[in-house]
């Protein structure tokens, strides 16, 4: 039987088996996947998260493979500055700063901190039930009996499906592709992200190692459906974005619909705790999607310190996490609507361009501050 099973080895779900080994917890992480792969192209680690990676000695890792970041830049569609956040000063405060990194490249490090036999690939959750404690049948026909259970599996959790009864997923009407590529960025844009507000449509880019930019570009569908080239939706843009997109290959460019989940009641229930997408996915607007999750497996690893009681610790996990988690989700969700106004631009970018960069700092902080 297992003390601790964790379902899912996203970032989520690899945190959490890192936090539980620093404090010397046995447990097995379930992965549906025959590998551990890419998905998502890129991602940006923000503050928040770096403190966190560099309490658990993998600061040093994670900023070798990505690439630092200072500050983020909104513009409209010719590259004009509307709105800027500078980093350094939170970085300074913090001892972490932003790092863009290929997403592979992080669970790479995420897994191998860990034993291999913590980590069981191939093992997509088909049932769970509870009984004296939890039964885990997998569709490879592996059956598992677990004492307490993390479900780390995403905005569609199976765990949540089938424990919690609940959990509506809220289409934003918006679709994203992302992109990975090779491509010689000018030097200006090197340590900051840049994201291009145009009508129903925005475009944003970074670059996450030597030789490699990762891009995303979003519209509201409902106005760009009928387009097949992404080339075609952003024709008016700076002509820096038709290159990055004309340089990346057919097959280094995903799509998805973007979606987030609306708020839960209760995300534990007895041994049984949600974490990370499972619990309060949001939508990616505020690049805070992993980093919520790294700090979910933050705080249960700081609640370890003073409970052996998982129930009390899931009912104080909640409780310590929620306030900052239902804000991100609704102020992301925002942004999302915002960002893809289709008509009154010019407001919107001038009154953006009038809030003072110390609100911008005093935002940033309240996202990348730790709770405990």
């Amino acid at each position: 039987m297992n003390t601790i099973s964790i379902i899912g080895a996203g970032i989520g779900g690899l945190t959490l088996g890192n936090v539980l080994k620093q404090h010397q917890y046995d447990f097995t992480i379930y992965e549906s996947a025959p590998e551990i792969k890419p998905v998502g192209a890129g991602i940006m680690m923000a503050v928040n998260a770096m403190q966190i990676f560099d309490k658990l000695g993998l600061k040093e890792k994670i900023e070798k493979a990505g690439n630092k970041i200072h500050r983020i830049i909104i513009t409209d569609e010719s590259l004009k500055t509307i709105s800027k956040t500078e980093i350094k000063e939170l970085e300074a405060l913090y001892n972490s700063c932003n790092v863009a990194i290929h997403r592979a490249e992080l669970q790479k490090i995420l897994a191998e901190n860990l034993t291999p036999d913590s980590i069981q690939l191939n093992h997509p959750l088909q049932k769970i039930k509870k009984e004296e404690n939890y039964i885990l049948n997998f569709e490879n026909g592996t059956e598992i009996e677990s004492q307490i259970v993390f479900g780390a599996d995403g905005i569609k959790s199976s765990v949540r499906n089938q424990i919690m009864k609940t959990g509506i997923i809220r289409d934003s009407e918006q679709k994203c592709w992302r992109g990975l590529v090779d491509f010689d960025l000018p030097e200006k844009h090197h340590q900051e992200a840049v994201e291009l507000w145009g009508k129903g449509k925005r475009f944003g880019f970074v670059k996450i190692s030597d030789k490699k930019v990762y891009w995303y570009a979003c519209i509201n569908e409902k106005s760009f459906g009928r387009y097949l080239k992404i080339e075609d939706i952003f024709y008016d843009f700076d002509p820096l974005v038709l290159k990055i997109i004309g340089a990346t290959r057919h097959e280094n460019i995903i799509c998805n619909p973007i979606s987030d989940l609306a708020p839960i009641p209760q995300w534990y229930s007895e041994n049984l705790c949600l974490i990370g997408d499972a619990a309060h996915a949001t939508t990616p607007n505020m690049g805070q999607g992993a980093c919520q999750a790294i700090e979910d497996a933050y705080i249960i690893g700081k609640l370890l310190e003073d409970h052996q009681d998982f129930k009390a610790i899931f009912k104080k996990f909640q409780s310590t996490r929620r306030k900052k988690v239902d804000y991100i989700v609704s102020t992301s969700r925002t942004i999302g609507k915002v960002s893809q106004w289709e008509k009154g631009n010019s407001l919107r970018n001038f009154l953006l361009g009038l809030i003072p960069e110390s609100i911008n700092q005093k935002m940033a902080k309240r996202i990348i501050e730790l709770e405990m």
